[in-house]
């Protein structure tokens, strides 16, 4: 049963992909807060409505939204929501929960000259023109107004906005000093790793940018705020955040030296590199697989154990 604890209450929806059910939060403020809404789909509402009337209320008491980040599974279910209701993320948000027909066309251009530089064979190209199908489960909304690093929300007066990019570009987290909670999006995870997640640059820039890099980042950074519990965006809360980000930062970094192993041997394209750290599942998810892959390939190029040659497709090799 749904209940309120410290003002806030864990709605779990279920949703149609492989990460299972989604967390999405109501906060008591000056404003009733739904932080994330889930998946567009009749199932996420029903349950969102049910859950709901365990605190007797209904959806139409929701006074506005606050995003953590673009992905379906946390935007979707805006578009069941009045057009009057008011919706607060960061500005990276826009492009994907309002998307234009140009930037369908700047998705797939950025992954078609990715997947040359990766090496990917001409089997996976019409990729490109399903990349769209995966906004299926989102919404078309726009949002009311930005929040960006250190901003306090409009209705959440003992909340403060840190940006924590990585997994989604537009990625934030929303912290209470008083008690030290965290409403962290997919930043942390307690039984998995997000996956650091490829985009094209952002608007008005050239360059790519660097998730796994970012993320990392990321979490470090929470490490200088008092954090004592995380609600996160999938599973189960975080409490002894510190032990866990030493835990996923040296996880991924006994991965990416596992590539560097291999690239002391021989140079391998991005292609090659993915077929053999996901031997079972490249064919099968392979923009997931990418992002992981060159994901390690940053990494290992941030800390100078790599080069790469400027060749189509790009080919890695360790520094002799």
């Amino acid at each position: 049963m749904t209940e309120w604890k410290d003002g806030i209450a864990k709605i779990t929806l279920p949703t149609p992909f492989p990460v299972g059910d989604v967390n999405v939060y109501l906060v008591q403020g000056e404003r009733l807060t739904l932080v994330d809404t889930g998946v567009k789909t009749e199932e996420s509402w029903n349950s969102l409505t049910e859950q709901m009337a365990d605190l007797h209320l209904s959806p139409k008491d929701i006074e506005q939204v606050v995003l953590t980040h673009h992905h379906p599974d946390h935007v979707g279910m805006l578009d069941f929501f009045p057009d009057s209701l008011e919706i607060y993320g960061h500005p990276l948000n826009e492009r994907w929960i309002h998307p234009t027909e140009a930037f369908f066309q700047e998705q797939e251009d950025f992954f078609g000259v990715l997947f040359h530089e990766f090496g990917l064979p001409k089997e996976y190209f019409p990729l490109l023109s399903k990349l769209r199908k995966t906004l299926k489960y989102s919404c078309n909304r726009s949002l009311t107004g930005h929040l960006v690093e250190g901003m306090i929300p409009l209705g959440l007066s003992e909340w403060q906005v840190i940006e924590t990019p990585g997994h989604a570009q537009s990625q934030i987290a929303l912290f209470r000093e008083q008690d030290g909670i965290l409403i962290g999006g997919d930043l942390i995870l307690a039984h998995i790793s997000p996956n650091p997640l490829l985009e094209p640059p952002v608007p008005g820039g050239k360059e790519r940018p660097k998730p796994q890099l970012q993320h990392n980042a990321s979490m470090k950074k929470l490490l200088s705020y008092p954090i004592q519990c995380v609600y996160t965006g999938h599973g189960k809360e975080v409490y002894r955040l510190a032990d866990l980000i030493e835990k996923r930062l040296s996880r991924q970094h006994e991965r990416a030296m596992t590539v560097n192993n291999w690239l002391k041997e021989e140079q391998l394209t991005v292609f090659e590199i993915c077929k053999r750290l996901f031997p079972s599942v490249y064919q099968r998810e392979p923009m997931l697989t990418m992002s992981e892959t060159v994901a390690q390939l940053d990494y290992l190029s941030s800390i100078g154990e790599i080069i790469s040659k400027d060749s189509q497709p790009m080919l890695y090799q360790a520094k002799s």
